[in-house]
């Protein structure tokens, strides 16, 4: 049967409803508050090649980007000869799905008249699979937890309870683990059940022509908006904290007729701590840092990502190789945008946006060793907090907003539900977004500390605490990041392992975002309506506005 563009189109539009479902799934299923609270998770349609079709909205450029090559080499290694209806496939490898351990990404066979027509995939974090856990502290990815080959999870409906157990054995969330693999099951089911109910009810018996219209048509537009770009390529070096030392992050961007080429060459070798990338990740962030300005409007899947190449050094920072530990690879991860932008932004001036706090300020937390022994509460949880986004050519930029990672901001309610955390205090940083005719966005002030008579283990790894980010076109740098502890006023690192004891209180202050263009460009009602809402005091706005109050 030939298709019509207009009925394709249609189609399109049903599959982009059938994946948010299948996303939503997920999140109302799930146990770990870092998916059903902050939307820590993608989920995808593919078509029988392992192409990405469409992807849900709710979900982080981590798990969606890495998710479509990861559907390429799953449903390439598995024969589909052999498969049953029913079957789920999973793994973990880093390298493979999303850049740790902790990241479980599972793919589904769709059978329809008894063919595989495509897949249905998904990926979400688990909070905890032994080793040393959600920190930088280990030497390799064994230190690390347990790895998970490809391998079937569950054969025509039955769930392989003894790979079911082995993941159970090495968590300290037995039970949050197990009920997150079922919600990640129940997500691959819910989007096989409605693709075949889509494919009756349009009376199509395969994805080939569907497949091909989403593919080229997605291409092709993002070819065109390429097209209109300027040609070259461009250099950009970013510095950032590191572990132990700061670390140089280089780019080189080249901007062809029909592609665009981003290399890590000249970038930090890895080091010996778990902030090292896998270049699946570290690509993830970079394309999705261009997709926002190049073919924005184009939705995102296997043909809007092809035109789209990164590559870097084996043995980089950004490239690393098993068994580089990896466990907080988003750490570095999430700045590529930055260091693209900063080569994007020599080819677009008036595109690109100052720098932002850009990665999460995670706050993994868990009991002390001794718990045990004391008889106190047992957990493992990790909070997720945002600083501000740099200041746009034209707007402001965006308070306590995750970007690039997608992942919203940890509930305090729901927090203190689940683990012995009480909150004191939580708002935003007065002062913290950087000036400009255009303000970056403002970081958080939270504290926190134990609920109940017992210390807490926080591993930390986080950045612009020594390099903040930078404003854009005469726009002034955002407010580093600060973590301390009370009393005292103990200073902690951006890295490492910290005991917070009973009694002390810890204060953690994301960073605020670059401003954009000179701060006596800016308009006196755009800082009068800063004083009046607080985001800019009175004193900070008569230094860097003067003429203006």
């Amino acid at each position: 049967m030939i298709q019509s563009d207009t009925r394709l189109q249609v189609m399109w539009n049903r599959l982009l409803a059938v994946v948010e479902e299948q996303g939503q799934a997920l999140i109302r299923a799930a146990f770990s508050p870092i998916v059903r609270e902050c939307g820590d998770i993608s989920a995808g349609i593919f078509d029988a090649q392992g192409r990405m079709l469409t992807q849900a909205v709710t979900g982080t450029p981590g798990h969606i980007n890495t998710m479509a090559e990861a559907a390429k080499t799953l449903s390439a290694q598995f024969a589909q000869s052999e498969m049953e209806p029913g079957d789920i496939y999973m793994t973990n490898d880093p390298w493979i799905a999303s850049g740790h351990l902790n990241d479980f990404l599972l793919m589904m066979p769709v059978f329809y008249r008894g063919t595989v027509i495509g897949y249905t995939a998904c990926t979400s974090h688990l909070v905890d699979l032994g080793g040393l856990g959600m920190g930088p502290e280990g030497s390799d990815i064994y230190d690390e937890g347990l790895l998970i080959p490809p391998c079937k999870l569950v054969s025509k409906g039955e769930v392989n309870a003894l790979l079911l157990e082995i993941v159970k054995a090495n968590s300290r969330e037995p039970i949050g683990n197990e009920g997150d693999i079922y919600a990640l099951i129940a997500c691959c089911e819910a989007g096989s059940l409605r693709l075949t109910q889509m494919m009756q009810e349009f009376g199509i018996t395969d994805l080939h022509a569907l497949s091909d219209y989403i593919i080229q048509t997605s291409r092709r537009g993002t070819l065109e908006a390429i097209a209109d770009l300027p040609k070259g390529t461009w250099h950009h070096v970013l510095k950032v904290d590191g572990y132990d030392e700061e670390i140089e992050l280089h780019a080189a961007l080249t901007i062809a007729e029909d592609h665009l080429l981003l290399d890590f060459d000249g970038t930090a070798a890895c080091v010996g701590k778990g902030i090292n990338v896998p270049l699946n990740y570290a690509t993830a962030y970079s394309v999705f840092a261009l997709r926002c300005i190049i073919g924005a409007d184009i939705p995102n899947n296997a043909g809007s990502l092809d035109p789209f190449r990164v590559t870097g050094p084996e043995g980089c920072i950004l490239n690393a190789q098993s068994p580089a530990p990896v466990a907080m690879r988003h750490t570095l991860g999430q700045m590529t945008p930055d260091l693209v932008y900063g080569c994007l932004s020599q080819a677009l001036p008036d595109k690109v946006p100052a720098e932002g706090a850009s990665c999460m300020y995670d706050l993994p937390l868990r009991h002390a060793p001794e718990a045990v022994d004391r008889g106190d509460d047992l957990f493992a949880l990790e909070l997720v907090f945002n600083g501000g986004t740099g200041a746009r050519p034209r707007l402001d930029g965006l308070s306590a907003t995750a970007f690039p990672s997608g992942v919203w901001g940890s509930q305090v309610e729901t927090t203190e539900a689940v683990a012995p955390v009480l909150f004191h205090r939580r708002e935003l940083k007065t002062d913290s977004g950087g000036a400009g005719r255009f303000r970056g966005g403002l970081g958080q002030h939270i504290e926190l500390s134990a609920s109940k008579d017992q210390d807490l283990m926080l591993f930390l790894s986080v950045e612009r605490i020594k390099n903040p980010a930078q404003g854009r076109d005469g726009g002034q740098d955002g407010a580093p990041g600060r973590i301390t502890v009370q009393p005292g006023d103990r200073s902690l690192p951006g890295k490492g392992e910290v005991r917070i004891r009973s009694g002390e209180t810890l204060i953690f202050e994301t960073p605020g975002g670059g401003g954009f263009g000179l701060p006596d460009e800016r308009s006196p009602e755009a800082v009068h309506n800063d004083i009046r809402s607080g985001l800019v005091s009175s004193d900070a706005a008569q230094s860097l506005y003067g003429k203006k109050i």
